[in-house]
């Protein structure tokens, strides 16, 4: 579909540029083919071409800096002649696919073909009906009108099929449809900012066209592709379409070409739009892919390998890269089957933790092939932790509805064999073999009603209205689900690290505290006060040396606080020079943003930021602002109270340490520092080597920021703490600015034993001599550690990391991480959960969450884990339910069958039971609201068994109860109500009255019940609060009102008769009778039951056996098994080490600058991206079998593994420093090393 829709795409397109050609400087395709240039290519050619930029701005009827004028006429012409900025989204599973995919459930296939083999027999009437010879039983009560009436059984049975069939789809479809506003959501919510006549304003991504200048800023994701028309220092990280890791530097005269999908690191600046859409250097990867892509894939179309020029889809790991039902693997699957037809051996996979598409590449196809599916097979099956448990029991129960269902239809055969052959010593006559087989069927139709009942088809569905139900309501409470079951895992969360700034505090920086002209003032010093000189320096640092994006912009409404636009850190020093009665936009205005000179940009390693200009007379001066232990040493000199240069010792700043800054930091506040340095122009410096550049600064002033703490933040972390969480501060301010704020919000209370560290401080203590990450000295830190300051990106990777890999504790921990900034995206990737800052969050991390918070607050998370834990109980609540109709349904079937030939529940009924309750039910109880006092219990944990023991009490209970009333029925109900017997009715003989009063009452049962199973810990009063869930009461009237009509209109195809009003209150008496039971139950103490087992936990054993591995869906197959462990170590480790050396590369930091040796890292970095080894890190890390099973056995079955691999194993885990040995070790593959293993297998 996609391949169709492009080309007529660009055929229209073509059409159009001959008739405007003429109206722009350039075509599309020219536009198409100078984007396909790199580098000095690219500016030979505009240079030959269009002669500049600026030249190629008038060709395109644009403006550099006043950008496009904005006329709808204008923008409309751009869209019809260079296309939208929209990739045409794949078309949505239509109602019928969906029809068909449900059609594939083996049991309904299973019912289908006996309904209709049912129906063969029941018109086919051989010659010898009704004779004397044959079954004596078939002879019985039978009239002409039922012997025709043959066929309803088997019609009906079809007819409940599609009823399933039909509501299992429009499930899915409903289900696509939510995904897809969801996903559209996202996508109107991503704006960009562009130049409009004159005006930045912020657009969204979809409305911009070619010729727009965008102005692209530090952890931005381009939404199209473009040219660098003017800016500083601005590096890209291009690792999305080309696959390497390091950032690429752009600059106007070396390489200007900005390409969409690509992610900003570092620095600012403005582009030219040149290229939308499909014709993107994105968009002609997705129709290549022959997608024609997803309304999503505007912004992430990621992917390609150039090899040669041939363009390869190499690595999307871009969530929203998924097909819209992300819900469930399989749908996902399907849907993304013919956007692979077109790749050669990408192996898609879509792991339901991750969804990521992993293509693995490998050089000489064949059996790589293969060894590569296995591999995307065994990350298939990592499931998130709730579907882990629910894969195994419904296993479990599934092979016990098999086993039951075999046993049924063989006795039944048996029986009936031995009765006619045997006891009666009958012939098997030939004219009678119809009648017979026609038993048979009526057998094996038992025997598939007893398995339909037995198989839980309701839980997928459960599962899946759940989630929705709580995505859809998470949105009210400000939380942009982007992957489903993150809901779920949030609820099993056991540890959140926090940012401070924005998520803990309200994100409105002020000034409240200076030092300045020898003076530490505690409030806003008056502008007399300080000298002339030092106040003029002090605005110009402030408002020249800040993006001059960052603005503050007079309130939207009376008396309201002013906005704050950009930057909130220069939003408050921007209001401190308000505060002093002067103005920044004057000063602005004369040096605009072209003019700076150079600009070194704030990045985590900087952490300061500094601006060049050049001075009237030709000399430069540079401003400087930044972390103020970190300016301060790079200060020499410090203006005094009369605005004059002095001295500036290490005795004095260790005072001023002292004296000024820890006090300020103490009250909570973030301390800036603001210095300058002259340079004469001859020689001019060398601005390339910052370090020179960074140093004999003149400080002028220290500034003390107050960022707030939200009100409501410090009840939230009461909450957390309450649910046995652990919230953790992990903040770049310094310890004792981060200390005071822990303490407002209550992360730490006075008194309690707990850790605040430096990052350079949590570095020292988890390195060995070797300086490489231990696992066990990160755990001997992270249970105390509460406050973690000063600390880089990579430490906030590693924390999280060290606390998810920690086997210290018996629960493997569950981490939730909320980043903003860009160099936030591997830890919130890596964690359970991430959260992204919906209104101060870069792309980046909105790109690596999983929920997106839209108000940037902490309590919208403790609302995530109401709601996740929400979503445990609620499946909880209806496999309680479920499992109590399916025991005694299945009882009851198979017991009915052997003893009377015939199951009291016949097929038909079973499968309206079947359907009611498992549909139904699991609506009314998977849409329970959440309450406060999910909040009062501990996290479950991942070894927790789904059916926890008081479950398990109600089960079987409720099932003994409903039993012995079925069983009383059956055997003498037709003495208590006076009426037939309906045991031993013959071949299609009417309905009996007693059958039908066994039907109702088991109905009755199970509406009743269905209110016991909302409460799942043993509370008595189970009405508690049922009115606030509309639709439970809905369902629960709707139902019985359904079974009214069924039990007196059903007639043959139901096998109802009607019943008289006496037999009905008898019914609804019997039905009420569970709701007293289940008082008696709940009475029963579950300690007294030693005998009860919990089912559905998820094992965390690290011996799996070899049975129970095969158990689990096949979890692994044999051949996977006898792929060695040692190798499977081997491909996570290179997994790891290139995942790490991304890591590395991008946050480099000068700490370990020292360490690394640079021709260790290309020789390992090359043999990772030769093209063998192309192996992405998108494992979904909640694995099923858990990681330690894989990695022990392995160094246990290598009995002698060689040294290398232990020590290139702590090199992984150490991620920073791969000293030259390691990685030779790596390298040289001699042939007994792993790597040479490696290699030949694939």
């Amino acid at each position: 579909m996609g391949d169709m829709t492009n080309s007529d795409f660009y055929s229209k397109n073509q059409r159009n540029e001959a008739n405007h050609a003429g109206e722009f400087g350039c075509t599309l395709e020219d536009l198409r083919s100078l984007m396909e240039l790199r580098g000095t290519e690219a500016v030979v050619k505009i240079k030959e071409t269009y002669g500049d930029t600026e030249s190629l701005c008038r060709h395109l009827k644009t403006s550099p800096t006043e950008g496009l004028p904005g006329t709808d006429a204008d923008l409309d012409k751009r869209k019809l002649i260079f296309g939208k900025n929209f990739i045409p989204p794949k078309k949505p599973k239509t109602f019928l696919q969906l029809v068909w995919e449900a059609l594939q459930d083996v049991t309904l296939i299973i019912l289908e073909i006996a309904a209709i083999i049912s129906l063969g027999l029941s018109f086919y009437h051989p010659p010898g009906e009704g004779g004397e010879d044959c079954a004596a039983s078939s002879a019985g009560g039978e009239d002409e009108g039922e012997a025709e009436a043959g066929w309803i059984e088997g019609a009906a049975i079809l007819l409940s099929v599609i009823c399933v069939v039909l509501v299992t789809a429009f499930n899915d479809w409903s289900k696509e449809k939510q995904f897809r506003g969801l996903q559209s959501r996202i996508e109107q919510e991503q704006k960009f900012t562009v130049i409009r006549g004159g005006q930045v304003i912020q657009i969204p991504v979809a409305e911009i066209v070619v010729g727009d200048i965008a102005q692209i800023k530090y952890g931005d994701l381009l939404p199209a592709d473009g040219i660098f028309i003017q800016g500083n220092d601005l590096k890209i990280d291009e690792s999305s379409l080309t696959g390497e890791s390091d950032q690429v530097r752009k600059s106007v005269d070396k390489d200007p070409m900005l390409l969409s999908g690509t992610h900003v690191m570092e620095g600012s600046g403005r582009m030219l739009v040149t290229a939308v859409g499909v014709n993107s250097q994105t968009g002609i990867i997705f129709t290549l892919l022959g997608a024609g892509g997803e309304e999503e894939e505007k912004k992430d179309k990621k992917g390609m390998k150039r090899e040669d020029g041939h363009q390869l889809p190499v690595d999307s790991s871009h969530p929203s890269f998924h097909p819209p039902s992300t819900t469930d693997g399989a749908a996902g699957a399907n849907a993304t089957d013919n956007a692979n037809a077109s790749l050669v051996n990408a192996k898609q996979q879509d792991g339901a933790a991750a969804m990521e598409m992993q293509p693995l590449k490998s050089a000489e196809g064949g059996e790589g092939d293969d060894k590569d599916k296995r591999k995307a097979n065994m990350h298939k099956k990592e499931k998130s932790v709730l579907q882990g448990k629910l894969t195994k029991l419904a296993v479990q129960i599934g092979k016990a509805g098999l086993v039951m269902s075999a046993i049924t239809v063989i006795i039944l055969v048996l029986y009936f064999c031995i009765d006619n052959f045997v006891v009666q010593d009958k012939q098997w006559l030939p004219e009678c073999t119809p009648v017979y087989v026609q038993y048979f069927v009526k057998f094996f139709i038992i025997g598939v009603t007893v398995l339909v009942v037995a198989v839980p088809e309701g839980l997928p569905l459960a599962v899946t209205i759940s989630l929705a139900y709580s995505v859809k309501k998470m949105m009210k409470d400000n939380n942009l689900v982007r992957h489903l079951d993150a809901c779920e895992t949030m609820g099993n969360a056991t540890a959140i690290c926090s940012d401070k700034t924005g998520t803990l505090t309200t994100n409105r920086m002020t000034v409240v505290q200076a030092y300045v002209a020898d003076v530490h003032y505690k409030e806003i010093p008056g502008p007399d006060s300080i000298p002339a000189k030092t106040l003029e320096l002090l605005v110009n640092a402030i408002a020249l040396n800040s993006a001059y994006t960052t603005k503050i912009l007079p309130p939207e409404k009376e008396g309201g606080l002013p906005r704050q636009v950009g930057n909130k850190t220069e939003c408050g020093l921007l209001g401190f020079v308000l505060d002093l009665k002067q103005d920044y936009q004057p000063i602005r205005t004369q040096i605009p943003e072209e003019k700076l000179y150079k600009v070194y940009t704030f990045n985590s390693v900087r952490k300061s930021m500094s601006t060049v200009i050049k001075l009237p007379d030709g000399s430069f001066r540079m401003y400087s602002k930044g972390a103020s232990e970190i300016v301060l040493k790079k200060c020499s000199k410090i203006l005094n109270g009369a605005g004059e240069l002095r001295i500036f010792r290490p005795r004095d700043r260790d005072e001023m340490v002292k004296k000024v800054i820890e006090p300020m930091a103490c009250d909570g506040l973030r301390t800036i520092c603001i210095a300058y340095r002259d340079f004469s122009n001859n020689p001019e410096p060398e601005w390339d080597n910052e370090n020179d550049i960074l140093t004999d600064l003149t400080c002028i002033c220290v500034v003390g920021i107050e960022d707030p703490v939200r009100p409501e933040v410090p009840e939230a972390i009461r909450k957390c703490q309450r649910a046995g969480i652990t919230v953790r501060m992990v903040t770049g301010d310094n310890i004792n600015t981060a200390r005071a704020i822990a303490i407002k919000c209550g992360i730490i209370h006075p008194g309690e034993d707990f850790l605040c560290i430096e990052g350079k401080e949590f570095n020292r203590r988890i390195r060995n001599e070797k300086g490489e990450i231990e696992q066990e000295r990160i755990d001997k830190i992270w249970p105390k550690l509460r406050v973690l300051a000063r600390s880089s990106p990579t430490d906030k990777h590693t924390l999280v990391k060290g606390i998810i890999d920690s086997t210290q504790v018996e629960q493997r921990q569950v981490v939730a991480v909320t980043g903003d900034g860009t160099n936030d995206g591997p830890a919130l990737k890596k964690a359970d959960v991430g959260f992204a800052m919906g209104i101060a969050g870069t792309d980046v991390a909105k790109e690596a969450s999983d929920i997106i918070l839209t108000d940037d607050n902490f309590s919208s998370i403790v609302k995530a884990v109401m709601w996740g834990r929400n979503v445990y109980d609620s499946i909880s609540k209806f496999l309680q339910f479920q499992l109590t109709v399916n025991v005694v349904a299945v009882i009851v079937a198979f017991t009915g069958a052997c003893i009377t030939q015939d199951s009291p529940l016949k097929a038909v009924q079973m499968l309206w039971v079947n359907l009611i309750m498992d549909t139904f039910a699991s609506l009314a109880l998977a849409t329970e609201p959440p309450t406060e006092s999910l909040l009062l219990r501990k996290p479950y944990g991942r070894n927790k068994a789904l059916i926890s023991r008081t479950m398990m009490k109600n089960i079987l209970g409720h099932a003994v109860y409903q039993l012995i009333l079925i069983f009383t029925l059956l055997f003498v109900g037709e003495k208590i109500f006076k009426i037939d017997s309906g045991r031993n009715a013959p071949l299609h003989s009417p309905p009996s009255e007693h059958y039908t009063i066994i039907f109702n009452t088991f109905v009755m049962m199970q509406l009743f019940n269905e209110i016991n199973a909302r409460k799942i810990h043993g509370e008595r009063n189970v009405f508690d609060g049922i009115f606030r869930n509309p639709i439970f009461c809905t369902i629960v009237l709707g139902t019985f009102g359904v079974q009214i009509v069924i039990v007196q209109f059903g007639g043959k195809p139901f096998s109802c008769s009607p019943l008289q009003l006496d037999q009905w209150m008898w019914c609804v008496f019997i039905g009420l009778g569970e709701l007293v039971w289940g008082q008696v139950i709940a009475t029963i103490p579950t300690s007294r039951l030693k005998f009860l087992k919990e089912a559905g936990g998820l094992t965390e054993k690290p011996e799996v056996p070899e049975e129970e591995l095969n158990e689990d869906v096949e979890e692994i197959d044999h051949a996977e098994r006898e792929l060695r462990r040692g190798q499977i170590l081997w491909f996570r480790g290179l997994n790891r080490i290139q995942t790490q050396i991304r890591v590395v590369k991008a946050f480099r930091s000068s700490l370990y600058e020292g360490l690394e040796k640079p021709e260790s890292r290309t020789s390992i970095h090359n043999f990772m991206t030769h093209p063998e080894f192309r192996i992405e890190d998108s494992q979904p890390h909640i694995p099923l079998i858990d990681d330690t099973e894989l990695e022990d056995p392995a160094l246990k079955q290598n009995p002698s593994p060689p040294s290398s691999l232990n020590k290139n194993n702590s090199a992984i885990d150490s991620g920073i420093n791969l000293t030259t040995d390691t990685s030779k070790s790596a390298t040289s593959s001699s042939p007994g090393s792993p790597i040479h293993s490696l290699e030949t297998s694939l």
